[in-house]
């Protein structure tokens, strides 16, 4: 499992430790993933999805998962995000018509 977030496509960045001393050694930088279930309003469930704390709050701004999705682009979702991106626009197609 990648260390990547699902929906934002934070992943691993790298750079220095600096010592008191001012020398610097190679480190690496994680995201703060988090194991989250979230519900989708169009398919009347919940998804479960590994995501940083602030796509999370991200999610909870925009008003849910559904609306996250509608809104974000697909070069940021994982494959996974955009196969239920496609999924609840399909589903929200067939309920409006």
């Amino acid at each position: 499992m990648s260390r990547r977030c699902e929906l934002t496509g934070k992943a691993v960045q790298s750079g220095n430790k600096v010592s008191h001393a001012n020398k610097k050694s190679r480190r690496r930088f994680l995201p703060n993933l988090n194991e989250v279930t979230l519900l989708s309003d169009a398919l009347g469930q919940g998804i479960r999805l590994r995501i940083t704390s602030h796509a999370l709050r991200s999610v909870e701004h925009r008003g849910g998962l559904d609306s996250f999705l509608a809104k974000a682009k697909d070069e940021e979702l994982s494959l996974r995000a955009r196969r239920l991106k496609r999924t609840i626009a399909k589903r929200i197609a067939a309920h409006a018509s």
